[in-house]
C-alpha cells in the first residue's frame, strides 16, 4: 500500500500499518506536496520506503498495489480516478468528494476499471453501532417511525476558523459542519436507517461564527417507508449533545454517552393503536442495555478489511456506492437549505454544482494553505484532526 498525503491523518495510518494493526498491509510508498512530510517520512519510515513530492508520481511508480488517499476532499476525485485507471485499488479517507457528481465519476470508474474503491466510514467499526444495526436489522422492534439525531458536541470558537484563511469558506472547504465535521454521522444514518428520499432543511451560515458557510443546520427527513427523521447538527453550542434516537413499531433504542438503551413494548403499537381501550395507554416495556462485542478497531478495522477484500474477496465495510449516497444527501440538505424547497433525494447534480459554483465565485477565501479535515475518532466525542496535501 501507498499513502498519498501525510499529514496528521495519513501519518496516523502509517503508524497503524508499522506498529503491526494491518499484518496483511505492507507499506511500501508515501507522497506528499510539503518537504517537511517528506523529511518526516525519510526519518520515521522504515528504509526502502519510497518518498514522493506529489500523489501522481506515487501512482505512476508501480511501489505498490493500492493506495489509500488521505489528501484534502477537493483533490480526492482526481487522484482516486487516476489510481483506478492506473490499475490500482483505492482506500479514500471521507468524505469521498465535495460534489455527489464527482463521486459518481469515481464509482464510474471503478466499475469501469474492475477496481475496488472504498471509504474511511470507520465509525461502522465501532460495536455501539455495528450492535445497533443489528438490532434493526432483527425485527425485534418493527419498522421504524422516527429518526432524531442531534450532534453538536462539535464545538468550535472563533480562533479555530481564523487559524487559516481556507478555513470554512466555499472556496476553500466547499461547506461548513455538514462536510467538515459530520460526514460519518450521515453515513451512519444512511447505513442505520435507509436512505432518506425528501429533505426540507434549515442550513444558516456564520449563525454563531464570522464565517461563510453553514454552523447551524436542521434538516427534516422523509423516508420511502413512511419514517420520518430530523437531523440536527452545530458547532456553536456549549455543551454539546450526541443523542441518536431511534423510534419502532415495539419500541425504541437511544444511543447515547457511548452506550445504546432498548426499550422494547410487549405488543405492536399499530396494533395497540386500534385495538387499545384505554385513550391513555402507557403499557409495560422491557428496559435493557444493548450488549455488544466490545470491539472498536476503528481505523485499522477498514485497513484490515480492505486487505481481505483484496487478498480472499471477504467483504468491504464500505461501498463505492456509500461514499456516494452520503454526499447524496449531504449536497440535497445543502441545496434545501440554499432554497428553502422541499427536495426529492437524490437533487439534480447539475442544479447543486451551479449553486455551489455560485457560492465559490463570492467566496471570501484570500490564498489556499494547508486545508484540515476532521474525522469522529469515537463514538464518544472524541476527535481527530488531520491535514493530508498531494498534486
Amino acid at each position: 500500500m501507498g499513502i498519498v498525503g501525510i499529514g496528521n491523518m495519513g501519518s496516523e495510518h502509517c503508524r497503524t500499518i508499522l506498529a503491526g494493526k494491518c499484518p496483511e498491509v505492507e507499506l511500501t510508498a508515501v507522497a506528499d506536496l510539503r518537504p517537511e512530510r517528506c523529511a518526516w517520512a525519510n526519518e520515521i519510515l522504515p528504509a526502502g520506503t519510497w518518498v514522493f513530492a506529489g500523489g501522481s508520481e506515487l501512482i505512476r511508480s508501480g511501489a505498490c498495489e493500492a493506495v489509500l488517499v488521505a489528501a484534502p476532499h477537493f483533490q480526492h476525485e482526481e487522484i482516486c480516478i487516476e489510481a483506478l485507471e492506473r490499475g490500482l485499488d483505492v482506500l479514500c479517507e471521507k468524505p469521498a468528494a465535495v460534489r455527489a457528481s464527482q463521486a459518481e465519476r469515481m464509482s464510474r470508474t471503478a466499475v469501469q476499471t474492475g477496481r475496488t474503491l472504498t471509504f474511511m466510514f470507520n465509525q461502522r467499526t465501532n460495536c455501539i453501532y455495528r450492535a445497533l444495526k443489528h438490532l434493526l436489522e432483527s425485527g425485534n422492534l418493527g419498522k421504524i417511525k422516527r429518526i432524531n439525531w442531534i450532534i453538536t458536541d462539535w464545538y468550535r470558537t472563533q480562533r479555530y476558523y481564523d487559524s487559516g484563511s481556507w478555513r470554512a469558506t466555499w472556496a476553500g472547504e466547499g461547506g461548513g459542519v455538514l462536510l467538515n465535521q459530520c460526514p460519518h454521522q450521515l453515513d451512519l444514518l444512511i447505513w442505520l436507517c435507509g436512505m432518506p428520499c425528501r429533505v426540507t432543511a434549515k442550513c444558516q451560515e456564520g449563525k454563531w461564527h464570522h464565517i461563510e458557510v453553514e454552523d447551524d443546520v436542521t434538516a427534516f427527513l422523509e423516508f420511502p417507508g413512511g419514517a420520518s427523521g430530523v437531523f440536527v447538527a452545530s458547532t456553536g453550542d456549549l455543551p454539546g449533545t450526541n443523542r441518536l434516537e431511534i423510534d419502532c413499531e415495539r419500541g425504541k433504542a437511544v444511543c447515547e454517552g457511548g452506550e445504546v438503551r432498548v426499550r422494547e413494548l410487549e405488543e405492536n403499537e399499530r396494533e395497540i393503536c386500534f385495538t387499545s381501550d384505554d385513550p391513555w395507554y402507557r403499557g409495560e416495556s422491557q428496559e435493557y442495555i444493548l450488549e455488544t462485542d466490545g470491539e472498536n478497531p476503528q481505523h485499522a478495522g477498514v485497513i484490515n478489511a480492505f486487505a481481505a477484500h483484496l487478498l480472499r474477496g471477504e467483504a468491504l465495510i464500505a461501498e463505492a456506492e456509500d461514499g456516494l449516497r452520503a454526499l447524496q444527501l449531504s449536497n440535497a440538505i445543502h441545496l434545501s437549505g440554499w432554497t428553502g424547497e422541499t427536495l426529492s433525494i437524490p437533487v439534480s447534480e447539475e442544479r447543486f454544482d451551479r449553486k455551489l459554483d455560485m457560492k465559490i465565485a463570492g467566496s471570501h477565501i484570500t490564498k489556499t494553505g494547508d486545508i484540515t479535515y476532521e474525522t469522529s475518532h469515537s463514538g464518544t466525542g472524541e476527535r481527530l484532526s488531520g491535514s493530508g496535501h498531494t498534486s
